[in-house]
């Protein structure tokens, strides 16, 4: 049943920081103060240091062992001074030293638990955890990771011991009045085996299936909504589709516009290494692909037309009442596996690009800055 929230309490606009898929592990986790076992089970590389010599031999040397602060580089004084009340991520990467390879996948993440200030530096108040990573190292790595997050202060949505613990939002109130409720859902499009499928006594992730199931988003829905009241932000939090292209599968826009209209107020998708299109669907913002944050891609060759190196972070506007206003867009590169500000023709090209593969939606990126790009409506 619908609730109301305290009419006499004073709400002032907030903004919520989306962040794409960030990935602690491999040759992330190598370059901290803690490295972690390097062994790695894939077609090609065997050790994670593997890739660590890949970024030097694209950009040079970088000084490892790096403080923990180092991944976000020149980050924090932008969000410093735009000052998100929430920041929330979507974490691909088991935070733990036990557990045992997943079968029947090909990349593993892990990251040493005594590298989580990595992490907390950013100060993310919520991590997805519905991904194709998270049970990387299984139910023991699931177990550990929580627990590192937990004592972290770090807030988690979408996987858990069970499947009530999987499905519980995150509701936080960054202001007086305003609250914003958060759930975190994924889509076996991205990977995620069947068998991750939290269950009443089995840990796993909020695994929805099939995107074109008109009753998917039903039951998402009706999930979510029973913790909204009449003002809150709900957000729904979805890795789904495949991790290159583009393109937006109808199954994939079906499901955001069931969402939306069925009162989630921001749809958070994830999945892609780089950006995918924007669109402003009755008001609500639909954020396809948000790409990747943080990885150890760096010295990867063949997308290189997506340029996957330049990365964006979104800031959502949100009005008292929970009405989504208005989208504030962060140009980044990563090198040497540390983010820096895009220089201007990267800032450019992101614009450009955005602006060409939204333009099916009728959405249009402008510069509002010299340093941020952004979208208006309301």
């Amino acid at each position: 049943m619908t609730q109301t929230s305290n009419p006499s309490a004073q709400q002032i606009p907030i903004t919520v920081l989306l962040g794409g898929d960030v990935m602690l592990g491999r040759g992330v986790d190598q370059i901290l103060p803690h490295p972690g076992d390097p062994l790695l089970y894939e077609p090609w590389v065997d050790d994670a240091r593997r890739y660590v010599e890949l970024a030097e031999k694209v950009n040079g040397p970088i000084p490892y062992p790096v403080d923990f602060g180092w991944l976000w580089g020149e980050v924090g004084p932008v969000l410093d001074q735009l000052a998100p009340e929430i920041r929330l991520i979507n974490l691909e990467t088991s935070i733990t030293d036990d557990g045992e390879f997943a079968t029947g996948k090909g990349i593993h993440y892990r990251m040493n638990p005594a590298n989580i200030p990595a992490l907390r530096a950013f100060r993310p108040d919520v991590c997805a955890l519905a991904n194709n990573h998270i049970l990387d190292f299984g139910a023991r790595g699931l177990c550990d990771s929580l627990a590192a997050l937990t004592a972290a202060g770090i807030h988690t949505a979408g996987a858990g011991m069970s499947a009530a613990a999987a499905r519980r939002p995150v509701v936080l109130e960054p202001a007086a009045g305003q609250r914003v409720a958060i759930v975190s859902v994924a889509g076996t499009s991205s990977g995620v085996p069947v068998t991750w499928a939290a269950e009443d006594s089995r840990p796993g992730v909020w695994l929805i299936g099939e995107l074109s199931d008109r009753g998917v988003a039903d039951r998402v829905a009706a999930q979510a909504l029973a913790h909204k009241r009449t003002g809150d932000t709900l957000i729904v939090s979805i890795h789904w589709g495949p991790n290159w292209g583009y393109g937006v599968a109808m199954s994939e826009i079906q499901l955001a516009h069931r969402l939306i209209d069925a009162g989630v107020d921001i749809v958070h998708g994830h999945s892609s290494h780089h950006l995918r299109p924007i669109e402003i669907y009755h008001g609500k913002p639909i954020l396809y692909g948000c790409g990747d944050v943080i990885d150890d891609y760096e010295g990867i060759r063949g997308h290189e037309s997506y340029r996957p190196a330049l990365r964006l972070l979104y800031f959502v506007s949100v009005e008292p009442g929970g009405q989504p206003t208005g989208i504030r867009m962060l140009p980044l590169r990563v090198r040497r596996m540390r983010l820096e500000r895009a220089p201007r023709a990267d800032a450019d090209w992101l614009c450009e690009t955005l602006n060409e593969i939204s333009r099916r939606f009728r959405s249009h990126v402008d510069r509002v800055s010299d340093d941020l790009l952004g979208i208006g409506w309301g």
